[in-house]
């Protein structure tokens, strides 16, 4: 099993303005693959963001951020995100992005990237329940090989 962190970033919901409905869903679509062992809602600020990737990075394989990927003055959890990883993984938020584009042309506008912190593998993915769902279904199948991979699995990737 795969032990998580799930990060929801948002003003509203981290001052009780709103109820957040991306983690839970996160720990939901998780169940089979990993346990949501850390689950905490901040506000859009930077130092708070990373400050708590720091501290989640050193103890779980997996941190799926939710929010702060759009194009608002406040939406700076993948400024955060690039700031602390040691190297980027861009298929993964590529890949969201296309998928997304079969069903919203604002899917273009994200900004979420994924990376690498020590043996951690940080993703983060939209704000909204349904971009959450539709982002995650997409990644969540190759998840459980990055992490092997990150962690210095031998094994060759190569299809059979």
């Amino acid at each position: 099993m795969i032990n998580v962190a799930v990060l929801t970033l948002s003003d509203k919901g981290s001052k009780g303005q709103r109820q957040d409905k991306s983690g839970p869903l996160i720990s939901e679509m998780l169940k089979g693959v990993g346990e949501v062992k850390y689950y905490d809602i901040l506000p859009d600020e930077r130092d708070l963001i990373k400050n708590k990737l720091l501290e989640y990075a050193d103890k779980v394989d997996l941190i799926l951020t939710t929010g702060g990927t759009g194009l608002s003055p406040r939406d700076v959890t993948p400024d955060v995100t690039l700031e602390i990883i040691d190297r980027e993984i861009p298929g993964i938020a590529e890949t969201m992005r296309m998928e997304g584009l079969k069903k919203t042309r604002r899917s273009m506008l994200s900004r979420a990237v994924a990376g690498v912190k020590g043996q951690c593998l940080i993703i983060n993915l939209p704000g909204s329940p349904t971009a959450v769902k539709e982002n995650l279904e997409v990644i969540l199948d190759v998840i459980a090989h990055a992490i092997e991979k990150i962690k210095g699995d031998p094994t060759e990737c190569a299809r059979q």
